[in-house]
């Protein structure tokens, strides 16, 4: 009879799979409460790397061309669409799913890439506009990528509310930190492999695993995170992560888990432009 080999998962930080700073890990079970993984304890220091990174990658990343990017995203789900077996057999195990039902999950967030890389070249025919002005001057707004954003993903379904989380805050242009659910982490650990061997750049995805009442205050303190998608957190944790976000005026929504270009534009700021008529 074999042993079975029991896997101790690792970060996804700029493109890079290291172990957590802190040396630490944590356990999880599966549905019917039996050791399944342990996963990285991300330290605060894991997470000040992963925004770096961020940081890093998001200028050129949203200098890419929209057709680029949605080309990008759509990689993605190609590369999820051949690992899907694996994807559905974590969510057996992890969420207590039946095939069918786990099955269903897997080809919801891989249509969801596509859905949002569909996106990418129409958000600022829908969000921009000409604006009429009293004057001799052409008057634009344009929707420029936030920046730098935090995503605090939800709980069940774990692997669709992770891909509605990333998949609208890097079509446009920003980079991302992904805090993975504290109990449903294994989804967000194979996406990484996912995206590790697509053409997404270095940095522009980092996902974290770890305790979410440490994240949170970590998260809403730091003064290079623009935005932050608080999905996943609980009224209280919402509440933390606003007055320590208010510091820098983080933009922080909450969503529901259905597809929307509003969960694009959350995090965009718009920028105008003034312009003379023609001599």
């Amino acid at each position: 009879m074999r042993i079975d080999v029991m896997k101790t998962y690792k970060l996804f930080i700029n493109g890079q799979f290291p172990r957590s700073e802190s040396g630490r890990v944590y356990e999880i079970t599966d549905s019917k409460g039996k050791f399944l993984a342990n996963p990285a304890h991300g330290s605060r220091k894991d997470l000040r790397d992963s925004v770096v990174a961020a940081r890093a990658a998001q200028p050129a990343w949203s200098k890419a061309t929209a057709y680029n990017r949605g080309q990008i995203l759509y990689r993605v789900a190609e590369i999820m669409e051949g690992r899907s077996e694996q994807f559905i057999a974590e969510l057996i195990a992890q969420e207590g799913l039946n095939p069918s039902a786990a099955k269903k999950q897997v080809e919801q967030a891989i249509d969801t890439w596509v859905w949002y890389a569909g996106w990418t070249d129409k958000i600022s025919a829908i969000s921009g506009s000409t604006n009429p002005v009293a004057g001799p001057y052409y008057n634009f707004t344009i929707p420029e990528a936030l920046g730098v954003v935090a995503i605090f993903a939800d709980g069940k379904p774990s692997l669709l509310n992770l891909v509605n989380g990333l998949a609208p805050v890097i079509a446009s242009g920003n980079s991302a930190i992904l805090l993975a659910h504290e109990k449903y982490p294994l989804s967000a650990i194979t996406l990484s492999e996912v995206l590790a061997t697509s053409d997404l750049p270095a940095g522009v995805i980092n996902i974290i695993t770890g305790k979410t009442a440490e994240l949170v205050s970590w998260t809403g303190s730091h003064m290079d995170i623009d935005g932050i998608d608080a999905s996943g957190l609980s009224s209280k944790q919402l509440r933390e992560v606003k007055e320590l976000g208010s510091e820098n005026l983080k933009r922080i929504h909450s969503f529901d888990s259905k597809r929307s270009p509003l969960r694009i534009t959350s995090f965009m700021e718009s920028k105008t432009v003034w312009h003379p008529v023609g001599i």
